[in-house]
């Protein structure tokens, strides 16, 4: 059995989420895992890109968040699709849960991280969604700037 890397220093980002939001402010928070997740999260093995964060009572949940099963683990390996619960302050928590009130905002994660302790962490974002016309916007500042680096 060949036997994948175990990094470290790891960083998965959703590029997808600034293409289809507009971040207002951004938040790192912990991340409640299980046995074998951070194992998978140390090989990379993670996808962010359907991912969401809502509350659940006074508490935030990230959805929808794609960990994968460890190759290694055993029957007590994870459920892939679970909710995980995030740690933040309770000052932060009553500060989102405020502004989400407002229409029009969602909280989207943008990266995972491991940090210099070796805690796994989710940058996520305070976010309004983009119209039609802000996306081709963006895809044009983006294909103006490779044109300028080109030359």
């Amino acid at each position: 059995m060949a036997k994948e890397k175990i990094e470290k220093h790891v960083e998965i980002k959703n590029r997808r989420a600034s293409f289809e939001y507009f971040f207002l402010e951004n938040y790192s928070a912990g991340i409640m895992l299980m046995g074998t997740e951070i194992k998978s999260i140390r090989q990379g093995k993670v996808n962010l890109t359907d991912a969401y964060c809502l509350f659940l009572g006074e508490e935030l949940y990230i959805r929808q968040m794609n960990i994968s099963k460890y190759n290694e683990g055993t029957y007590y390996n994870h459920e892939p699709l679970r909710d995980r619960k995030l740690l933040l302050t309770k000052r932060e928590l009553r500060k989102l849960q405020n502004k989400l009130k407002d229409q029009g905002l969602t909280m989207v994660p943008t990266r995972m991280y491991i940090s210099e302790r070796g805690f796994a962490k989710v940058e996520i974002a305070l976010a309004k969604g983009k119209k039609l016309y802000d996306k081709r916007d963006s895809i044009k500042e983006k294909d103006v700037k490779r044109n300028m680096e080109r030359e």
